[in-house]
Order: C-alpha cells, then sequence, then structure tokens
C-alpha cells in the first residue's frame, strides 16, 4: 500500500468499503447496517433507523450468560416489522386501487414450526388477522393451540385422514375460519362422510395445477406435473359432485401455490391472470367463493442483486402487492364480480429475515508456500531443476506459459514420486515450488489487462479454509443441499481491510460440510473476503436471512444437534432485552435422538472402565476421574468449546 512521507496510508480501508464489499445494504432489507467502529449492527424498527444494536454486544451478552458459540439469534421486532410491512403495503395497494375486497395473510408452519416462531407469529400478526396454514396433522394440533383470533384463516393443504378432518370441522364448529383445500379427489369422500357424521358444514377449498410455472429452484411446483392439485376437470367434478350434494355454497376459495421463491414479476403475473379466469368460472358455476388463495412465493433477496436469478427478486414487496392486486381486480370488473379476499401464504418474506447464524472461527489453513530456494543441489531430481527454472523466468509475458509448465512438472513429481524415483522430501519441495508460483502468478495477474481463462479463479484456489465452528448441515442444509446463497460475512473489524480470501469448514468430518458459494458484488463468488485470523482473539462470523426452513430441515451429521437460541426484543430508545433463551441440544440428547439410552451407555462404560481396573491399566482412581468426564461430555454441548 502506498504511503505518504509521514508514513500514513494514503488510502485507508472505509467501514462504506466493508458495506460495499458484503453487500449488506443491498440484501439487508434496512434491517442490517455497518456502524462507524466497524462492527455490524440491527436496526429493526421500521421508520427508525437511529436505533442501532451492535451484533457484537449481543455476543458479548450471550457469553456474559454462559452460552457458547454457535448460537441462531432471533431479532422479535425484525418479524414484528415483516409482517406488518406485508400487510400494510396491501393496504395501500388496495386503497389507492379502490379495491373492494381484503387481504388476509396466513404463514405456512412448514417453513419454521419452532414454537416460538408460532408464537411471535400469531402475537404479532394478531393486529392484521394473520392466520395459519397446516399440511399435517402435527402442524394442524399446533395452529389449533396457538391461533386465538376468529377472524384469521386456517388452511389444512396436506393429506387429511379422518382426526385430520375431524379436528378440522371442530375448529369450524368453534367458530374459526377453518378451510380444507382439496387437494387429491379422493379426500372430498372423506370430509363430506365426515360432515354427515359429525352434523358440521365445512369450508371448502380447491387446489388447482395451473398450466403456468416460475423460475427458480421450486420450479416443480406448478405445472401441469405438480404432485399437488386437481387437474381442470378434477375441479368441475368436485363442483359437480358438491350440486348433487347440496353443498356447491360451502366452496368458498380456490388455491394454487407456484412456488416458494419466486425470482421474476412477470411468472406471478401470469399465474395470477390464469388463477383468476379458473375463479371467475367457479362463481359462474354457482359456487359461493369469496378467497383466492395464492399460495406462497414472495421471494427474498438473498444476494441483493434485485434481479430474476434464483437468489434474488426483480420486484419489491410494493409493487409485488400492486400487480397482485391489479391483477384480480381487472379480471373481477371486466365479469362485473365482486373482489375476493386475497390470501397469501408468504413465510419464507416474513422469517428469513429475523434469524442470523452467529459462530466463531476455529482455526485456519493457508496455502502460503515458502520462499524459492536460490539454487538446488545438482544432484536433484531434473523435474525440481525444471521446476526452478520455470519459477525464476516467470513475467508479465508469459504467466500462461509458466502456469503451464508448473502444471507438467506437478504432475510429473506426483508421477515419479508414485514409482519410487523420487523420496518424500524432494516431492514436498516440488509441491513447495508450484504454490510460490502460482501465488507469484496471482500477484503478477492483477496487472494483466486481459487475465487468460485459465487463470480467472487463480486467487480462489490459493483461498484458505477457515474452521468454523458450526455444522452446514444442521443449521444452513439448503447451502448444501441446493446451493442455496446465503450473506455472510464477519460481524466486527470492519474497519479493517479484509485481505484474506477464503472458504468456510464446518466441524463436521465431511468434504460437503463447507460453504464456498457468496453473494458477491459481480455475481457469485468462490470465496469470501476475510480478516486475518487472529489466535488471541475470537473471531466472529454471522450467516444472515436463514429464518426460513432451515432449522427444520437441519439434520444431525456427525450428531451435531440444535445449537443454541437467543431471543432479543429491541426497545424504542435502543436498549434491548434477552427476552428468551434455549438451550442447544446435549450429546445425551442428541444420542437419544438416535435410540441410545444415555444410562445404558453410561452402564455399558463404566463396566469397561471396571475391567481396564481388574487388568491393571488404570487405577480406581482414574477410573473415578474417567466416568466423571464421560458424563460430564454426555451432558454437554455438541458443538466446540474452548
Amino acid at each position: 500500500m502506498a504511503k505518504k512521507k509521514n508514513g500514513s496510508p494514503l488510502d485507508r480501508w472505509t467501514v462504506e468499503q466493508s458495506t460495499e464489499a458484503y453487500g449488506i445494504r443491498t440484501w439487508g432489507a434496512g434491517y442490517f447496517d455497518v456502524s462507524d467502529a466497524g462492527d455490524v449492527v440491527i436496526t429493526p424498527i421500521l421508520g427508525n433507523k437511529d436505533v442501532k444494536v451492535p451484533i457484537p454486544d449481543i455476543i458479548a451478552g450471550i457469553k456474559d450468560r454462559g452460552l457458547e458459540m454457535p448460537v441462531l439469534l432471533r431479532i422479535e421486532n425484525i418479524l414484528d416489522s415483516q409482517i406488518s410491512l406485508l400487510h400494510e403495503s396491501f393496504r395501500k395497494a388496495i386503497a389507492s386501487q379502490g379495491y373492494q375486497g381484503e387481504y388476509r395473510g396466513v404463514y405456512p408452519i412448514k417453513v419454521n414450526q419452532q414454537q416460538q416462531v408460532l408464537e411471535e407469529v400469531t402475537k404479532f400478526g394478531s393486529r392484521y388477522h394473520h392466520g395459519l396454514e397446516a399440511g399435517s396433522k402435527a402442524e394442524l394440533i399446533a395452529a389449533l393451540a396457538m391461533l386465538r383470533d376468529p377472524e384469521a384463516l386456517l388452511i389444512c393443504n396436506g393429506y387429511k385422514d379422518r382426526t385430520f378432518i375431524d379436528l378440522g370441522l371442530y375448529a369450524c364448529k368453534m367458530g374459526f375460519k377453518c378451510f380444507f383445500v382439496v387437494e387429491m379427489p379422493a379426500e372430498l369422500d372423506l370430509i363430506l362422510e365426515r360432515s354427515r357424521a359429525l352434523g358440521i358444514k365445512p369450508l371448502l377449498g380447491v387446489r388447482l395445477k395451473l398450466s403456468s410455472k416460475a423460475g427458480g429452484h421450486w420450479v416443480e411446483s406448478g405445472g401441469d406435473r405438480s404432485i399437488f392439485g386437481l387437474s381442470t376437470s378434477q375441479v368441475v367434478d368436485v363442483v359437480d359432485r358438491l350440486r348433487k350434494e347440496d353443498m356447491l355454497d360451502c366452496l368458498r376459495l380456490l388455491h394454487y401455490h407456484l412456488g416458494s421463491q419466486i425470482p421474476n414479476i412477470r411468472d406471478i403475473r401470469s399465474a395470477l391472470l390464469e388463477a383468476t379466469r379458473f375463479y371467475a368460472g367457479l362463481v359462474d358455476e354457482g359456487a359461493a367463493m369469496g378467497y383466492l388463495d395464492l399460495g406462497g412465493g414472495l421471494a427474498v433477496d438473498y444476494d441483493g442483486s434485485h434481479t430474476n436469478f434464483t437468489n434474488s427478486r426483480n420486484y419489491s414487496l410494493e409493487e409485488y402487492c400492486t400487480d397482485v392486486v391489479e391483477a384480480v381486480m381487472a379480471t373481477m370488473d371486466e365479469r362485473e364480480m365482486p373482489h375476493p379476499t386475497i390470501v397469501t401464504e408468504s413465510g419464507r418474506a416474513l422469517v428469513a429475515y429475523y434469524s442470523v447464524l452467529l459462530f466463531n472461527v476455529l482455526d485456519v489453513t493457508k496455502f502460503e508456500a515458502d520462499p524459492l530456494p536460490q539454487s538446488l543441489a545438482e544432484d536433484e531430481p531434473d523435474v525440481l531443476h525444471n521446476m526452478l527454472a520455470a519459477a525464476k523466468s516467470l513475467s508479465l509475458r508469459n504467466v500462461q506459459e509458466c502456469f503451464n509448465d508448473a502444471l507438467y512438472y506437478r504432475d510429473e513429481a506426483r508421477q515419479l514420486f508414485k514409482v519410487g524415483q523420487i523420496t518424500l522430501r524432494q516431492r514436498s519441495r516440488a509441491e513447495d515450488m508450484f504454490w510460490r508460483i502460482v501465488q507469484d502468478i496471482a500477484k503478477l495477474s492483477r496487472d494483466l489487462k486481459r487475465v487468460p481463462h485459465d487463470l480467472m479463479d487463480i486467487d480462489v484456489a490459493l483461498s484458505d479454509i477457515y474452521y468454523c465452528n458450526f455444522s452446514v448441515f444442521q443449521s444452513v442444509p439448503d447451502a448444501w443441499a441446493i446451493d442455496q446463497l446465503f450473506p455472510v460475512m464477519p460481524v466486527h473489524r470492519l474497519r479493517e481491510e479484509p485481505k484474506r480470501l477464503a472458504v468456510l469448514a464446518d466441524i463436521t468430518c465431511d468434504c460437503d460440510g463447507k460453504i464456498d458459494r457468496f453473494i458477491d458484488p459481480h455475481g457469485m463468488g468462490r470465496a469470501l473476503p476475510l480478516h486475518d485470523y487472529r489466535e488471541s482473539e475470537e473471531y466472529y462470523l454471522g450467516v444472515f436471512l436463514v429464518g426460513a426452513y432451515q432449522e427444520t430441515l437441519g439434520d444431525l451429521h456427525n450428531l451435531l444437534g440444535d445449537t443454541n437460541v437467543v431471543t432479543v426484543r429491541v426497545d424504542p430508545d435502543g436498549d434491548y432485552d434477552f427476552v428468551r433463551e434455549v438451550e442447544g441440544d446435549s450429546v445425551g440428547d442428541v444420542l437419544t435422538y438416535v435410540e441410545y439410552d444415555p444410562k445404558t451407555l453410561l452402564a455399558s462404560f463404566r463396566n469397561t472402565a471396571e475391567r481396564a481396573v481388574r487388568r491393571g491399566r488404570i487405577s480406581a482412581n482414574d477410573r473415578s476421574e474417567i466416568l466423571r468426564m464421560f458424563k460430564s461430555g454426555m451432558r454437554g454441548y455438541t458443538y466446540f468449546k474452548d
């Protein structure tokens, strides 16, 4: 770095450069920023960006309370704000266009089934009559226990057996607006049978298979080959059956689901145009109707690019609401039909922002070779002399040629080692010289006007490995399973320039236990800019926008269990409270999940230790200490503890 004569840098790294490097203001939706002190701050209150809570302060409070990393941090206010933003945006669109119907939001429980999440959705959504969607008996039971508002909708999707249907019918009798959405033809017979048996009239909907399809990960959610929903002829059969039973007045709702993360607003409008025609057709058939349920699809801009890329969206929330209201209104006005209540099942957009995974870095591997030797002994193998000659000839004019030579001689050395013609140390010297050449080529490439194709990702090949205290499979499974991009960045030290490039490795014993795809201002990055790791102090990273699906889909790879969970509530004056702490799984907990009995394990190990005493391998005192450690390990956190 160039310096002034007095020694101060001409160009200091700034907080603004960090915000740009990590894109926090593009993907953060206004909820996250960087302070002048270089810390990531939470700004969770809509309309009041002066309230800022530094994440490092929260981490300090977590540690003071005796909890270890990793921690899933939930910020109540963000969920509250997202629910308000969704409803107020629809209210504004409805008012500005003179729409005569209402809007009702419904939260799909499958997006995050944790009790705390459901409690907070129903609490913050109560002022808007925000409802719930259940796709199984377990979810329905959770919904019935949590929902208090009779004006809120309870949408029942998925397979429905007798118990499921009876519970939903009793919910209707208790005054809830509980809709059975018919997704398979055979369901209707059982619903009608139980309705007659209990003497309770059902509220019915039909799920439609649209011909429209959307882009993104969940493209198969729509179209003729989607696994759930009724074809056009099956919808007509439902109408005919209900008319025959004199129950056509029970059919009140049309539902479709285009996908979970729809990046392109044109796909949303196209599907809605088709769905409104079906809705109008059902009204013409004599169905009571009144509700049009668009399902999910409101996307989260994970990478902040504001494009129709899979991990983004090319529309704002305001545009989404306006387009939905306009499209429904246009068809209804054309047909002179009453405007239905618009229902959306937006789960991802509600809960993604309010959870952040925090973890510490444990160690680093750097690909840094030793300096090149000035010369080699004459009796060294020719391959080493050739490698050194290639290294010394390197210049801006021959970077591609030198790279090709280095690869050739590296491979030759490996082959010679396999057949026993060079020693272990000689192979080691060949590898060191190869990586030194690559490092030197990487530095020179930055000055090239046109970088050769083979050298485009050379910095990535040299990137460090930062070993981090978390499990990809438990906490961000979509990063592994479907290559989902999540924003990842340090939560402090952002006044310093991040001079290292790294991939993140978790603590599972699996080569897939890594994050090596990152958001980048120019697309997708294969390495993340990070600061130098200092063994004398903790270095904390955060994975943001993980509130949707990740907790539910996480698995027990290597028996690494649920992390500690901490929830904070930020006050309007900037103070904050730790409102809930949930300790993560202990070793004993996860062993029970895979059918071990901790007491049996302890008894078995106690006998093993006693046999070692009898054989004279350990003393009785040793046995006591070993058993104490075994019990302590059983009670301990599954993640790394210093």
